[in-house]
């Protein structure tokens, strides 16, 4: 690729005339480089989209002032406050009022706007009259360029022209992401603006070890404890290629040199294949410490209550975390789960029917694997595919390849069990025909549902039924009779949305019919929501809303993600192991 400079005595301003003549432009911020265009033209936007291959998940939006978000989204006093605090954060907004293109978020009813944070973004958005997409610097899933050179070998083909300076870029940060839930902002990407942030340990846990958590899989970050505090480090993403997986190498080893860091110990997660725990292994191997393996969930519970100052010494909480995916104390798959957990134990009390994830990863990536998997435990599918014959996903499932998956299933073969909250909305997005063939990102079945819900969730929409089985001394929540009714539903036609929002309220239901029962057996008044799942607006508030209702004091995480990039800080703690 050939390079040309532009000899132009405002560079600002050619930047600004090439943006409204539709052209993409790489600028070089803070933290990484950003992709530039004007968020109204649908043409430079969606050729953004091609180029960086990045189809379906939403873009990030920056612009000039307050006054221009008003004009696209609904903005309240918190998320007015958030916007214009330093940290000049991704906040996520109901999207109202004038249009954006099409393609800025697909399928969306949210959008993300930030400020200007440095003094190239004021100049620059000075001169246009329309918002930005400022999405980051790379091809998608890799991390963000930060060096002048990098970024004109990487994005030479997604970039039409690029607005650099000459200052370095030491170290990556994105853009962090923060939502409104209830009354108070959360964090759901911790990176530029908050980290490196020291957090002050809870009474009880002043250590002489030196601690490195390694983190998890995606949303990785990693964190370091000392003494008597905690850093965390910003959002490095998802462990899946050889280039993140070098900035977190990179960034361990820098967060060493730069806090006087030597580990004595190092935690990592149950799951074998994560490649944090990989690496975890292999430093502890050379480095002679030692390992001490955490289990997921538990350490989703410890990074809350080290967030939100409970001592070492604090008796056992309970907590429901939902997530995607964890490894369970057995080497099963768990997902939905009922806890009750203090910094050195956890206790499973219940969880949601664990069904098979036909395919394994691929169950992921496939929503109808899940439908199929949710079906096919529940019933007889020759009875309910001959019953709902009509139905769409029906109709799809049949032209999968399901004797092979049913005897897959039968013999346990690639096909874990799991109590995953996240594959439970997977499967029913796909029944309600939302991308049930294939997501384009982490989550983009679940959040859809949501979306889905939003317009009708506040109509006094009833819960399915449900029920809660007791096995000894674990609860299990049954949605076979959840299962039927929506099912049923589809047949006689119902609006999609009045499905979606009763299929929400039956989980917000049957969680807090369980929490209750387990509240006043356990004598814990306490109670922590946690796991990537709770980043469902409608499920984390309403949840907390019933259950403070009944005097419960109820915690989510707010400085640090709920997602796994929360995990790290609650590995630390766990492996402190307080005296």
């Amino acid at each position: 690729v050939q390079f040309q400079a532009i000899k132009h005595t405002d560079v600002i301003t050619q930047a600004a005339l090439l943006i409204q003549q539709g052209h993409i432009i790489a600028i070089k911020g803070l933290g990484g480089f950003h992709l530039a265009c004007d968020a109204t033209n649908e043409t430079a936007v969606a050729r953004l989209r091609q180029r960086k291959r990045r189809y379906a998940k939403p873009f990030a939006l920056m612009a000039k002032d307050i006054k221009q978000i008003n004009a696209y989204a609904q903005v309240s006093s918190i998320e007015q406050q958030a916007l214009a605090d330093k940290q000049a954060t991704i906040i996520i907004l109901a999207a109202e009022g004038k249009k954006l293109a099409r393609s800025v978020a697909p399928s969306e009813n949210k959008l993300g706007f930030m400020l200007p944070y440095s003094p190239l973004h004021f100049l620059l958005l000075q001169q246009l009259s329309s918002p930005l997409v400022m999405t980051s610097g790379n091809l998608s899933d890799q991390p963000q360029c930060t060096d002048n050179q990098e970024a004109r070998q990487k994005l030479a083909n997604i970039a039409d022209y690029f607005l650099m300076h000459n200052r370095d870029i030491v170290n990556r940060l994105d853009d962090s992401v923060m939502r409104q839930f209830g009354n108070k902002m959360h964090v759901l990407r911790r990176a530029r603006g908050f980290s490196p942030e020291v957090l002050p340990l809870p009474a009880g846990f002043k250590t002489q070890q030196q601690i490195l958590a390694m983190g998890g899989e995606l949303k990785n970050s990693f964190c370091l404890l000392k003494e008597d505090i905690a850093i965390v480090s910003q959002h490095i993403g998802d462990l899946e290629n050889v280039a993140a997986q070098q900035d977190y190498r990179q960034q361990i080893s820098r967060y060493q040199q730069l806090f006087g860091f030597k580990a004595d110990a190092i935690a990592v997660d149950l799951h074998q294949g994560y490649l944090s725990t990989q690496y975890g292994q292999q430093l502890a191997e050379e480095q002679h410490t030692d390992l001490v393996q955490i289990q997921h969930h538990h350490a989703h519970i410890a990074a809350c209550m080290a967030e939100h100052g409970l001592a070492a010494d604090t008796p056992p909480v309970l907590a429901a975390v939902f997530d995607g995916l964890g490894m369970g104390l057995a080497g099963e798959l768990w997902g939905g789960e009922f806890l009750l957990s203090d910094y050195a134990t956890c206790q499973r009390l219940g969880h949601i029917q664990a069904v098979a994830m036909p395919g394994g990863v691929q169950a992921i990536r496939e929503p109808w694997r899940n439908a199929y998997a949710q079906l096919v435990h529940y019933f007889d599918y020759a009875d309910i595919s001959h019953e709902f014959a009509d139905l769409d996903i029906i109709q799809l499932l049949q032209t999968k390849p399901l004797a092979t998956l049913s005897a897959m299933i039968e013999k346990s073969l690639n096909s874990p069990l799991s109590s995953s909250c996240g594959r439970w909305f997977d499967a029913f997005a796909a029944l309600l025909g939302i991308c049930p063939e294939q997501i384009a990102y982490e989550g983009q079945a679940a959040i859809m549902l949501e979306n889905l819900a939003v317009s009708e969730f506040n109509k006094n929409h009833k819960a399915y039924a449900y029920t809660i089985e007791q096995h000894e001394d674990m609860y299990v929540l049954n949605f076979k009779a959840l299962l039927l009714s929506v099912l049923k539903d589809l047949q006689q036609q119902i609006d999609k949305a009045v499905i979606a929002t009763r299929i929400h309220q039956t989980l917000i239901s049957a969680s807090v019919e369980l929490l209750t029962k387990l509240s006043a057996q356990t004598a814990s008044d306490t109670i922590i929501l946690s796991g990537g799942v709770f980043q469902n607006k409608l499920l984390l508030e309403s949840i907390t809303q019933q259950l403070q209702q009944q005097g419960k004091t109820v915690l989510s995480p707010q400085k640090y993600p709920m997602n796994d990039g929360g995990l790290a800080l609650g590995q630390a703690l766990i492996a402190c192991r307080p005296e």
